[in-house]
């Protein structure tokens, strides 16, 4: 097995919205914001190699929105979903399945794209299943007010209609392709039944974070975001999963914070805190 980290846009997001109560003078210690208060932000995949097998956790934004939209997320840099791929030696159509933490649209975006005649949409990944859990499928495609436009009908619906949508059951959903060493987690604080991946890989435990933990700057316990359903839940889930990522050495793969691809917590006194910041590269040589 190997792992590939996909880089697949960077994009700028509301830093208040990021740290929701925590003040601005503290989060911008860690987490510069520009002149509109906007904080860089990735959009930061995992591709698992394994045979026949090629599985992609995550594929942000895509690009089938229309300039208004992508003109509230200043995306920059030059990182793209396919040219990252293409870097590793693969394409869209090698995809054999898309693992999707939650069904934000910064999460599955890149999951559907137009048609050749831009008359609608279909799945952007041919080949591949799309795995979601049934509980929040029903939360995002029938979704409260407040995350209503984080669920796009475009981004889901292709899904279903394309027969390539299937659902992990959440007492097997710990054991996602169990011979790869693949687990998810279920959490209910950001949005309902996000799954967190926890993959085996060279004697390390590496855990694709998706938005329990979005950045190193949101380790501390209160640092959470505005952007969660239920925040007082995070907190739980959050202190639980910290205090055994420091116990157990877990190395924390960060989907969205575009300056620190994986880090390592530690105790002190103050709780838990960043301990020490990694490249991919620097951990494994791919």
């Amino acid at each position: 097995m190997t792992l590939h980290p996909i880089e697949a846009g960077n994009f700028k997001l509301d830093g208040g919205a990021m740290f929701g109560v925590v003040p601005k003078t503290l989060w911008t210690r860690t987490n510069p914001a520009d002149a509109n208060n906007m904080i860089d932000i990735a959009a930061r995949c995992l591709l698992i190699e394994d045979g026949d097998k090629l599985i992609l956790i995550d594929n942000g934004l895509g690009d089938k929105q229309d300039e208004k939209f992508f003109k509230h997320y200043h995306r920059w840099g030059n990182h793209s979903l396919d040219k990252s791929l293409q870097e590793k030696g693969f394409h869209r159509d090698d995809i054999t399945d898309v693992f999707l933490t939650h069904l934000h649209f910064d999460h599955c975006g890149g999951s559907i794209q137009w048609n050749k005649d831009r008359t609608g949409f279909e799945p952007a990944f041919k080949r591949a299943k799309f795995w979601t859990n049934q509980e929040h499928w029903e939360w995002a495609t029938q979704p409260n007010a407040r995350e209503k436009a984080s669920f796009l009908r475009e981004n889901l619906l292709p899904m279903e209609e394309s027969g390539q949508l299937h659902f992990l059951d959440r007492e097997k959903g710990s054991h996602f392709y169990e011979h790869l060493g693949f687990g998810a987690l279920f959490v209910d604080g950001h949005t309902e039944k996000q799954m967190i991946p926890h993959i085996q890989y060279q004697g390390k435990t590496i855990v694709f974070m998706a938005d329990l933990l979005p950045t190193a700057g949101h380790v501390p316990l209160p640092y959470v975001m505005g952007y969660d359903t239920r925040p007082l839940i995070t907190l739980t889930e959050k202190k639980g999963f910290l205090e055994k990522a420091a116990e157990e050495g877990f190395y924390l793969f960060l989907e969205h914070d575009a300056h620190n691809e994986i880090i390592t917590l530690k105790n002190t006194e103050k709780g838990v805190r960043l301990d020490q910041s990694y490249t991919f590269n620097q951990i494994f040589n791919s």
